[in-house]
């Protein structure tokens, strides 16, 4: 065989592989930094995610919307609502003495033991940066007396938002039957999580070190990958589950603009799709785009 015959066989082989055998994506587990997004017709960024919401946070007004009003579950980032409940109650000064049955969580946990004392506000700021199931518990039970009164007054407090399509029944978002939200009301509890100073101050923490009841400190990195990588981002929440799939309501700010923007169901693609969104939104989104249904 000529290498003429050679290299014409090459290159058509190239020419019928798949394009997945071309090229290799990364994933978000490879890079925090997104590489350019595929635009829509009109400029907007093409999302991977199931539902997507992205608002103006200073006026609340819609700026994009895909699939925002379908039931899915929300994962931790229902943990805006935990903290904004807890933040809205004050007393943050207040200790919060460990049960038993707070450390019934998994798997992300604090590893907090029953009797040990620790401030309200530490347990806040940790719960938001690291994710911790058994904090969220600690803090449900602390606020309402136990998870199950805590859950009626999310749902209550979820009513007062406007939030329509949503039942909480725990603090942590875990998995369990009868538990759901959508975008668009995620959107809600976040847009009034980042008008609260006390919030604000904590989701935009790239870090936080927390200092346990036997003296020992130990630092813990926010999972919101967006926050570490994107300059303008401050905040504000991750969430993950197999059910739920990736998730993160991340917020940005240009001092000109402020937007937050809301991912359910974005499996190897949150962090791309959300960082494209935020810098969408900051160079000016157009107001009510609608995203393929």
């Amino acid at each position: 065989m000529t290498k003429r015959t050679l290299l014409l066989l090459l290159v058509l082989f190239a020419g019928i592989l798949p394009a997945s055998a071309k090229h290799h994506h990364s994933t978000d587990s490879d890079s925090a930094t997104p590489t350019p997004t595929p635009e829509e017709a009109d400029g907007a960024p093409s999302t991977h995610a199931t539902s997507v919401v992205l608002l103006d946070a200073r006026t609340g007004q819609l700026l994009y919307e895909k699939n925002a009003d379908e039931h899915r579950p929300a994962a931790s980032t229902q943990k805006l609502l935990t903290g904004l409940i807890v933040a809205e109650a004050g007393n943050l000064d207040a200790p919060v003495t460990v049960d038993i049955s707070d450390t019934w969580a998994e798997p992300v946990k604090l590893n907090i033991q029953p009797g040990e004392t620790y401030r309200r506000f530490d347990l806040l700021q940790v719960m938001h940066v690291h994710s911790m199931n058994d904090v969220a518990r600690c803090l449900a039970r602390d606020n309402a007396g136990s998870v199950e009164a805590f859950a009626d007054a999310m749902n209550r407090r979820a009513a007062a938002l406007g939030m329509k399509d949503s039942h909480f029944v725990n603090p942590n978002g875990l998995p369990i039957p009868g538990q759901f939200s959508t975008a668009r009301d995620m959107s809600k509890v976040a847009f009034a999580a980042y008008h609260n100073p006390i919030l604000r101050s904590i989701v935009c923490l790239k870090d936080v070190d927390f200092q346990y009841a036997d003296g020992r400190v130990r630092k813990f990195e926010n999972t919101n990958r967006v926050l570490l990588t994107l300059p303008y981002c401050n905040g504000m929440k991750t969430g993950y589950t197999d059910a739920a799939g990736h998730c993160l309501i991340s917020s940005a700010s240009n001092g000109s603009r402020d937007v937050i923007s809301v991912v359910l169901g974005d499996n190897g693609y949150v962090w791309r799709d959300s960082y494209a969104l935020l810098e969408w939104g900051l160079a000016g989104a157009p107001p009510g785009r609608l995203g393929d249904r």
